[in-house]
């Protein structure tokens, strides 16, 4: 009778031993977190194809700050043009967007569902890029001349307002568009005499263009201008509250580790894009630093309900939105970081 009992409790014991092993397995093929819940699966879209300034998603990703807040995401490439349809139709939850190019399409009603839920760049980045031969120094100069940019982007949107205040007729320039992607193979090519895009790709166009570029950033006139910025639907950020915080607080974890190893954020890109000139993005990440870490209260991402308003003021000054808009209408203070 005692050998019987010994063999049924070690048979007990095999069972139980198996029946774990096999919930064990099941965790760590699920991807979930430690409780066993499977991981929420989200999309986001780049804000500008490639960019050294897209980097922190993929080293978000690939560092594993996605994974340890439980989400499953997966990163595809974006563009200006496209990323706000790409949210509304719910094929991708959260896009970088230009938070000026949303004040000015929420205050004209063009949009009226986007929300920004952390900063990424505290100021503009767009800049004008004039190579020597362009006879373009100075702002005046841009009078007549062909302007590329990317479509979709904010750049025509502002450029009356920066040819306004610094003293040149923007109804004379014309706008050559192109995708992101290819928007310096138009300087290349002599398709357009100068370029309109992030001053943090200095260093990068000069390399693809072998010249050196007068650069003009238009803060120099549009000061007070917010930069860019996470962005996903109020009804998305209402129906899931929890992912938003969750993928806010882990991209800018990723944010703050790209901007403190640009290099390896660099190589983490190259490793995803192929395509990525390395040394560029790394070029590109150091440049973007001080408009990162320049938050309120040095608080990454934070976004401050002032200033914002500051912001919406100008734009209203510039004639580019009518009165009415309030900055709730296009950041979540709910969820962004606060300084």
């Amino acid at each position: 009778m005692t050998r019987r009992i010994r063999v049924l409790a070690a048979a007990a014991l095999a069972t139980a031993m198996l029946v774990t092993a096999g919930c064990s397995g099941s965790d760590d093929s699920d991807g979930g977190d430690a409780g066993g819940k499977a991981p929420d699966k989200v999309t986001y879209l780049t804000g500008f194809g490639t960019g050294g300034h897209d980097a922190f998603a993929w080293v978000a990703k690939d560092k594993g700050f996605f994974k340890e807040a439980g989400l499953d995401v997966t990163v595809q490439q974006g563009a200006p043009a496209t990323n706000n349809q790409g949210l509304l139709s719910g094929k991708a939850q959260f896009t970088y967007s230009d938070v000026t190019q949303l004040m000015i399409q929420t205050g004209k009603a063009q949009v009226t569902d986007m929300r920004v839920i952390a900063a990424v760049h505290q100021s503009t980045l767009v800049a004008i890029f004039a190579p020597p031969g362009s006879g373009v120094t100075k702002p005046k100069d841009l009078e007549g001349k062909r302007v590329g940019v990317a479509a979709g982007s904010i750049t025509r949107t502002l450029l009356p307002a920066y040819g306004k205040l610094a003293g040149f007729d923007a109804s004379r320039l014309q706008f050559v568009e192109a995708t992101p992607q290819s928007l310096v193979g138009l300087l290349v090519g002599k398709r357009v005499d100068v370029l309109s895009t992030f001053v943090i790709t200095k260093n990068t166009v000069e390399t693809v263009t072998k010249q050196t570029m007068t650069v003009m950033p238009l803060t120099d006139y549009l000061r007070d201008l917010l930069g860019t910025g996470l962005t996903t639907t109020a009804k998305y950020a209402q129906e899931n509250p929890d992912i938003v915080k969750r993928f806010k607080d882990a991209a800018m974890k990723g944010l703050k580790y790209t901007v403190e190893n640009p290099e390896e954020a660099a190589k983490i890109m190259k490793a995803n894009n192929p395509n990525v000139n390395e040394q560029g993005a790394a070029a590109e990440i150091k440049l973007m630093t001080p408009y990162v870490t320049s938050a309120p209260g040095n608080t990454i991402g934070a976004l401050d309900e002032q200033r914002a308003a500051r912001a919406i003021a100008i734009l209203q000054g510039a004639e580019l939105i009518p009165a009415g808009l309030t900055p709730d209408k296009v950041i979540d203070f709910s969820i962004a970081p606060k300084a």
